[in-house]
């Protein structure tokens, strides 16, 4: 009896830490417009984690309906006398249906600042997240600071090619300071140039070279393509010395920006490689891109790990959230922000019509993009579930 309800709980230990790790980004997300909005006095009529059918709520003192929706996979905030939950509006037809104190109460009368920091409250609110749960990992878990160096450069290698000797010790890496042995692993890998830069120390002189790794394409367990940069080098602590501490507010609040910094540089870098592969430049392999299928991989792999582990994958899949947002695409909130200053800029509102038609290329853009994501997804994960269910069926 156990052994059919396996796919049920499988499904179930990827389910779970995808809509907790959901709700946590997308109510944080929400709750930065909910913020600015309430501070600059525009009435909020609901505040929905998901989309489509509500499936329970409350409504608060202030009239606005707290809710569950249907479809989980994003949320909104609706403002008072939005026409949609796009807020996109008419300022004439506003006029003539609402009074002038109920116009107060209108997102579409504010100035342009308030208009703008409504927006990008959802962003800045998915920094934020990542920044308390970074330094409250730095200040009461502690960082690895372990210096890192070679113990082992493999035989025939680009790293014995190009020049790294054992007992070298890893000073940078592309640019980015090694302070730890994890940083060694991820600045390989997260590299984007064909050449990847090592500074080390050697018998007290800094030596530079630029490597070529090995580009070797595997699968993850779910069948997902994956790409490793392999350089032929192992590493280990310098002089067997592992230093793992806990940082003073002060140091913990600098390297938590400093990750922040890292992974939205990243994050932009490799957007921009997939964006340019679409006209056969740049790098990077399309079918890595992955929408909520692979997210609840990557959620259920890491809760399977540890509580601390899922809680760092909630801060950087927060900044992947609060980075998307801000591109200037009509829907995100980086759209608004350029419609409001374009509108500025202009001098004069935009017409309703010239609003619906910028609206539909969003949802045309991000309606491609979500289904280029999804099949990605089928298609990455498809053979390796039915492989799974013809043996379970066996």
């Amino acid at each position: 009896m156990i052994e059919y309800l396996e796919p049920i709980l499988i499904l179930f230990k990827y389910l779970v830490p995808f809509l907790i790790l959901l709700t946590i980004v997308v109510f944080i997300h929400e709750y930065g417009h909910y913020y600015f909005a309430r501070k600059y006095g525009v009435g909020v009529t609901a505040f929905s984690i998901g989309f489509g059918k509500e499936i329970f709520g409350w409504t608060d003192k202030n009239g606005t309906r707290w809710k569950f929706s249907l479809i989980p996979f994003g949320g909104y905030v609706k403002f008072f006398g939005d026409h949609n939950i796009f807020s996109d509006f008419n300022r004439d037809e506003l006029r003539k249906k609402y009074d002038e104190d109920q116009q107060k109460k209108l997102l579409a009368f504010k100035p342009l600042y308030q208009r703008n920091l409504i927006a990008f409250g959802g962003p800045l609110a998915n920094f934020i997240l990542a920044f308390i749960i970074f330094i409250s990992v730095f200040m009461f878990v502690g960082k690895d600071m372990t210096p890192a160096s070679i113990v082992e450069v493999q035989k025939d290698s680009p790293a014995e090619v190009y020049g790294l000797k054992q007992n070298d010790i890893l000073l940078s890496i592309d640019g980015n300071k090694v302070e730890s042995l994890l940083d060694v692993t991820r600045f390989i890998m997260l590299s984007t140039d064909d050449f990847v830069e090592f500074v080390v120390l050697r018998n007290d002189q800094e030596y530079r070279h630029k490597i070529k790794p090995n580009l070797i394409e595997t699968v993850d367990d779910f069948g997902n393509p994956l790409e490793k940069r392999i350089v032929g080098i192992k590493i280990g602590p310098n002089n067997n010395q592992i230093n793992h501490v806990k940082l003073s507010p002060t140091k913990a609040a600098y390297y938590a920006i400093k990750e922040i910094l890292f992974v939205s540089k990243k994050t932009l870098e490799f957007l921009w490689g997939y964006i340019q592969k679409l006209w056969g430049k740049g790098y990077g392999d399309l079918r890595q891109l992955g929408g909520p299928i692979k997210i609840a991989q990557i959620s259920g792999d890491f809760a399977k790990m540890g509580l601390l582990p899922f809680i760092m994958i909630i801060s950087y899949i927060s900044i992947s959230l609060g980075l998307f947002n801000l591109f200037p695409i009509p829907l995100l909130d980086g759209g608004h922000i350029a419609l409001n200053t374009l509108e500025k800029i202009r001098g004069k509102e935009f017409q309703r019509d010239t609003l619906e038609n910028t609206f539909r290329i969003g949802i045309i853009i991000i309606g491609s993009l979500m289904i280029f994501t999804v099949l990605n997804d089928i298609n990455n994960s498809l053979g390796k579930i039915m492989l799974y269910f013809k043996n379970f069926l066996s």
